[in-house]
């Protein structure tokens, strides 16, 4: 199959991102695909997530970014055999302010991960939480867009706002630019207000809406702090299942 590179984005941040990052690439990975996992947020969960120390970190996607180093320099094993990482450290930080003064400022990614297509059957880049030059970098490289959702009061009107966002970066950026879908994060079936937020966006976004709905689950909140995907962790918990088949519906979205 081509190469699908996805960006994992929304300019809110603690709508579980990062956890669907690691998760989606590492049961991706499980079910027999290549796949590679770029940390592009400068502090750099996706990076300890996946059992790098950050702080270890001397060569980064930062210094790709800036020029400075090759890939086999950066490019780092996981705890499993099919998925590798580009890990970040607090250097990716003052990125945003130095690449407004270098040429091709918004496509230097996409230079980057090219030649990688050849080698991998997915790219998986976890964005920061803004829509600054890093998130445009990411987007312009990229297929798909994927958008974790917290399932709370505002959800669909952050939603809207980056749909809108997208949608300008296809048209003066990145024309095969698409999205991928939206997928509802921390639900708890218990709460009416969840319900509703589920029942709305797919009423008002329909088939863009991920049938998997990932739920609020312990495991899942404990698995970073040990530096651990869920399918790692506990991979008979309920987290665990749900980005199993987040996994398999995006793989049979393609």
């Amino acid at each position: 199959m081509e190469c699908r590179i996805f960006s994992i984005v929304n300019q809110k941040g603690g709508v579980g991102k990062t956890t669907t990052t690691i998760n989606l690439a590492a049961f991706l990975s499980e079910a027999g695909k290549h796949v590679l996992l770029v940390d592009f947020d400068p502090q750099a969960n996706a990076t300890s997530g996946i059992g790098l120390k950050p702080d270890e970190i001397h060569t980064s996607v930062y210094h790709l970014l800036m020029g400075d180093a090759e890939l086999d320099q950066v490019l780092c094993p996981t705890p499993f055999e099919r998925l590798h990482i580009l890990p970040s450290n607090r250097d990716l930080a003052g990125a945003e302010v130095e690449l407004v003064a270098l040429e091709g400022r918004e496509s230097r990614m996409r230079n980057i991960l090219s030649p990688l297509k050849e080698f991998y059957d997915y790219i998986i880049i976890d964005c920061p939480p803004s829509l600054g030059l890093l998130t445009l970098n990411a987007l312009v490289a990229s297929d798909k867009a994927l958008i974790p959702v917290q399932c709370e009061y505002f959800a669909l009107e952050g939603i809207a706002g980056l749909v809108g966002t997208l949608t300008m970066i296809k048209n003066y950026h990145n024309p095969d630019l698409e999205i991928s879908g939206i997928v509802l994060t921390m639900y708890d079936q218990r709460t009416t207000l969840n319900r509703q937020v589920v029942d709305n966006t797919r009423r008002f976004f329909k088939d863009l809406v991920f049938e998997t709905v990932i739920p609020r689950n312990i495991r899942l909140s404990e698995a970073p702090s040990h530096g651990l995907p869920i399918a790692l962790y506990s991979p008979e918990s309920a987290g665990a299942e749900a980005y199993y088949q987040l996994a398999m519906e995006v793989m049979n979205r393609e």
